[in-house]
């Protein structure tokens, strides 16, 4: 079947018969083989049904799937092209946990012989429900919440976005008790409790400069390397051997994370040591006026001249 004709058959089918080809499509991707059997555990189907998918799958793209009778199994062609698209990112995720968003079957299933580092600070999920339906429905609330720097203290926030910093979840917020917009990580908040009361239009998120500011970093290798290829290769960057680099577009409340997560070097002369530095931000006047920078490393504000 042609990409045209491919392409609108798939937008008349349902969203359970996109789900069911997509884990057909999936695993003929990643795993190179799959069976009859995997449909029906993944989904609770009858045979008939898992029968019927395999099917239709092999009518939109029979170029992509070989039957192999002795095994009575199904096989990836070298002439594969995907039913879907597919990040790196959601790709690893599904062959780390689980393919799909079924929550009551098969979930934290690996589909591969994968190990990720343990995470120690466990969200607590009655707390994340509060404020995620607090995002959802534009409500305030009144929280406890644990600062380093001040111990507890009563809050009342209004809870605009989640964010995760490579190492734990955020809330962006406005801070009612600061007047300011600011980030609250979400397993330092306890006793969170909705106010019935209007939401005023210096609290949203359409005023939180910090967010809506975008700030373009060009990220090279680090100019100490012997080997910078080696970076470039690593992060998958453009230019070539000439000028590698890479491009990355962030909003300002969340550029300090970044910068801290990967150790990317943001002094002016490149003059960070270390084995871990192996990124240096060579456009580091982008950052001014950025309010995270305390844990961007090495960063330090202009000379007014």
């Amino acid at each position: 079947m042609d990409k045209p004709a491919r392409d609108e058959a798939l937008l008349s089918l349902n969203q359970a018969q996109k789900e069911r080809l997509s884990h057909i499509d999936f695993r003929l991707m990643f795993l190179g083989v799959m069976q009859r059997s995997d449909l029906i555990q993944q989904f609770g189907m009858k045979e008939a049904s898992a029968t019927r998918d395999i099917a239709l799958y092999r009518k939109l793209a029979d170029e992509n799937i070989s039957y192999n009778t002795r095994e009575r199994r199904y096989f990836y062609c070298p002439s594969f092209v995907p039913l879907f698209d597919y990040t790196p990112e959601r790709a690893l995720s599904a062959l780390a946990s689980g393919f799909g968003d079924n929550y009551t079957r098969n979930r934290g299933k690996a589909m591969l012989p994968c190990e990720t580092p343990t995470q120690l600070n466990k969200t607590q999920l009655e707390t994340l429900a509060v404020l995620t339906r607090a995002i959802y429905q534009h409500q305030a609330l009144k929280i406890k919440y644990y600062s380093l720097s001040s111990g507890p203290s009563s809050r009342e926030i209004v809870p605009l976005a989640l964010v995760d910093n490579g190492l734990r979840w955020h809330i962006r917020a406005f801070d009612r008790k600061q007047s300011r917009f600011g980030d609250f990580v979400i397993n330092r908040i306890t006793a969170p409790e909705t106010i019935i009361t209007g939401i005023e239009e210096h609290e949203t998120i359409a005023n939180d400069n910090q967010w809506n500011r975008i700030v373009e970093l060009e990220i090279v290798p680090h100019p100490s390397l012997k080997h910078p290829q080696t970076i470039a290769l690593d992060y998958a960057m453009e230019g070539g051997k000439k000028n590698p680099h890479l491009q990355i577009n962030i909003r300002a409340a969340i550029a300090g994370y970044l910068l801290r997560l990967w150790n990317i070097d943001c002094s002016a002369e490149h003059s960070l040591k270390g084995d871990e530095y192996h990124l240096w931000l060579k456009n580091y006047p982008a950052l001014y006026g950025v309010e995270n920078l305390v844990i961007a490393p090495g960063y330090k504000v202009p000379t007014q001249k």
